[in-house]
């Protein structure tokens, strides 16, 4: 059994809460912290721990905190994990890992130097069906990949944005950090590196809101000859529609589909079967947006594996800086208007 690690949560927005629901079963929460005061003071009254305003005031008065989970926004990600690093705490962050490459290997090297570990939250890799994909992908059920096919469409009203950071290149950073970087992981876990991209972006409806595309269309080439294309948008009417990835291979057929990569909608495989799966969790409720897949209770399961020093199936800090890196790619590339 893992022994009760001490956790501070940096940031107390909406994901913050998913993050606390788990420490709370595992460790204990020591801090928590955020500029806002109101914020702050709520999570910390909720959850019977002390509020703090600024992260350094944070670590001059806290010892006993092994690990910081940070929930800030993205562009803040290098920054508040470096600073953690730096003070002996291994760090848990957010999606996206951050918005530069070189903040991203800036992160990676703070955990090398201060022999801590880093961890990513990836949490669809956690879904049944997609927990499947990859073992089906691993053992080369497939045969030889030809061409895939990974689509992303949800809804973020001008609301969203409105009176935040979101939406901002500097704290934001684009739509496939935000909402599609969990896509960009599994197009990595599953297929491999890229070789080639071509790639073209518009803002149909968030001109007045966002520093950047709200659709975009990816063409990929992969290191491992296959082609594929991701289209993204958070243009979908009304509510999210899509999140799938379908896989064309040598000796088979699947996609997972859904609105959150969370259901088998089809597959055919050669002298195969993907067998009946466990249900996926529901999403991350936000009010009037949903998220991603719940499965914090997976990434802090794996989380603790890893500091115990056994094996987990935690993304790592590597992972994380292949898909800021493919995104990074993208947006050079991006032809846009």
């Amino acid at each position: 059994m893992s022994r009760s690690y001490g956790f501070a949560i940096i940031g107390c927005g909406q994901i913050s809460v998913r993050h606390a629901e788990q420490i709370k079963k595992h460790g204990s929460i020591r801090a928590v912290c955020d500029v806002n005061r109101q914020k702050a003071d709520q999570m910390a009254a909720l959850y019977q721990s002390k509020a703090y305003y600024d992260i350094d005031d944070m670590l001059r008065f806290e010892k006993e905190i092994d690990v910081a989970a940070i929930c800030t926004p993205n562009g803040l990600h290098a920054e508040h994990a470096i600073t953690c690093l730096e003070r002996g705490m291994h760090v848990l962050c957010e999606k996206p890992m951050a918005i530069t490459v070189k903040d991203a290997h800036d992160m990676l090297q703070a955990a090398i130097a201060n022999n801590k570990k880093l961890f990513v939250v990836k949490q669809n890799r956690y879904n049944p069906p997609v927990t499947e994909l990859k073992k089906i992908m691993r053992e080369n059920t497939l045969g030889t990949i030809y061409s895939f096919q990974i689509n992303c469409f949800w809804n973020r009203p001008k609301a969203y944005y409105l009176h935040s950071w979101r939406g901002t290149k500097a704290l934001d950073g684009g739509i496939l950090f935000t909402q599609f970087s969990h896509f960009i992981d599994l197009l990595y876990w599953l297929l491999g590196d890229v070789k080639n991209i071509n790639a073209i972006g518009r803002n149909f409806q968030h001109q007045d809101c966002i520093e950047f595309e709200d659709t975009g269309i990816v063409q990929f080439e992969m290191m491992n000859g296959a082609v594929g294309s991701l289209h993204f948008s958070i243009n979908s009417f009304g509510r999210n529609m899509e999140g799938s990835i379908t896989i064309l291979g040598e000796k088979g057929t699947i996609k997972i589909g859904g609105q959150y990569l969370n259901v088998l909608e089809y597959q055919r495989i050669l002298a195969y079967s993907v067998p009946l799966l466990p249900e996926s969790k529901g999403a991350n409720e936000y009010g009037f947006y949903t998220g991603s897949m719940s499965n914090h209770d997976k990434v802090y399961e794996n989380l603790l594996k890893g500091l115990d020093g056994g094996e987990h199936e935690s993304a790592t800090a590597e992972d994380g800086i292949k898909t800021v890196e493919i995104i990074e790619k993208i947006y050079a590339g991006m032809n846009s208007l």
